[in-house]
């Protein structure tokens, strides 16, 4: 197994939670910033040393809600523990931080990548989503990576809401091409248990429709793909030479060090994740303890299973390696060829259809290795 190269931050501090949010957040907590980052800092140092990292990606939580001298002490703590090979660093952030002054020491301290969560262009459809950003915040915002020099600006759209209609989806990709980024992500609004948007729905608000869902996809995917785009993985188009180093490292299967509450990795074989709870993972770093909630090894070949599984979202394909032949000997993968859902080529394999790609990779989960 090798070392790993990429590594990833959590940052859980966000102004106010949106409605359709599950992850790792906590709002009112800006004044134990410090704390935090002491503790992060603590278990990057505790941690045993990796090879240079490549890639560092710094998620939430909202990175730009908090100084930038803050990302310098995490990015010198990965410095000092496992060394920076000229890495490619990502912060996630929203349009409303977005101040030059802001970026431009982002960017001083080794931020090159921003991700930015614009959702959307249309003022009813942020709203709905509970985003507190004006569109134009998303012009500020682009405006300002690039006078700071930041090697590579993305922006994330959520489509599927039901206040969104198809011009407004169309009109929010059209202002994302015109703003000549390098990178955008989309996502179909999902509904998770426990969030804000599953309890409206469970008292009669409209949910999102999956048949209009697949249709904006399809809009996204061509009127992308027409402005230059590649459609790399998914969810994920990138102009070229600004594909997303971390997502890249981590679809590939390979291993990954990832820090702070509720953090997920990968390395030595185990998948490991820390604590959710705020003042639990803060309290078990301060004691000298782990952060750890739950380690899990995983031999060779649910490794092999889940890098093919995984690979399955790169559209230029997976390597069939040895989980790939094990697949198409099962009734399912021949099933899946013969109907041109799964294309085999040499020795890669790629779903035909983004849209399925869900569909296929349920098929290989649970898949026995070779007799």
């Amino acid at each position: 197994m090798s070392e790993p190269v990429a590594a990833y931050l959590h940052i859980p501090f966000c102004d106010r939670l949106c409605p359709y949010c599950d992850f790792a957040v906590v709002t009112g907590r800006g004044s134990d910033t410090d704390r935090y980052i002491d503790a992060v800092v603590s278990e990057i140092l505790a941690d045993r040393p990796a090879a240079p990292l490549r890639t560092v990606f710094i998620g939430g939580g909202t990175p730009s809600s908090i100084p930038a001298s803050s990302i310098e002490r995490l990015l010198g703590a990965l410095s000092r523990q496992h060394g920076l090979a000229d890495p490619e660093v990502t912060l996630e952030s929203n349009p409303e931080h977005l101040a030059q002054d802001l970026v431009t020491s982002l960017a001083s301290v080794g931020v090159n990548r921003l991700s930015m969560g614009a959702q959307s262009f249309d003022p009813v459809v942020l709203r709905a989503l509970g985003r507190r950003h004006r569109p134009e915040d998303i012009d500020v915002g682009v405006a300002a990576a690039r006078a700071a020099g930041m090697a590579s600006v993305s922006l994330d759209l959520i489509f599927g809401h039901p206040a969104e209609t198809d011009a407004s989806w169309e009109a929010t990709l059209e202002r994302a091409i015109g703003l000549d980024v390098d990178h955008v992500s989309t996502y179909a609004l999902t509904v998770e248990r426990g969030t804000a948007l599953s309890r409206s729905i469970a008292e009669g608000a409209p949910a999102p429709d999956d048949d209009v869902q697949a249709d904006r996809y399809e809009v996204a995917v061509d009127r992308l793909g027409r402005a230059g785009f590649e459609h790399y993985e998914v969810s994920n188009h990138g102009r070229p030479g600004h594909r997303c180093d971390y997502n890249t490292e981590v679809w590939a299967g390979r291993p990954y060090l990832a820090y702070g509450l509720g953090a997920h990795g990968f390395r030595d074989g185990t998948r490991f994740r820390n604590v959710r709870a705020f003042d639990a993972y803060v309290t078990r770093v301060e004691s000298g303890g782990s952060p750890r909630q739950g380690v899990d090894p995983i031999d060779p070949w649910e490794q092999e299973v889940d890098r093919f599984m995984i690979g399955l979202r790169i559209r230029d394909g997976v390597e069939l390696g040895e989980a790939g032949p094990a697949f198409l000997d099962t009734d399912s993968g021949r099933r899946l060829v013969l109907r041109g859902i799964l294309e085999v080529d040499g020795a890669m394999a790629r779903v035909v259809d983004p849209l399925l790609t869900d569909a296929v990779a349920r098929e290989v989960v649970g898949l026995s290795p070779p007799r």
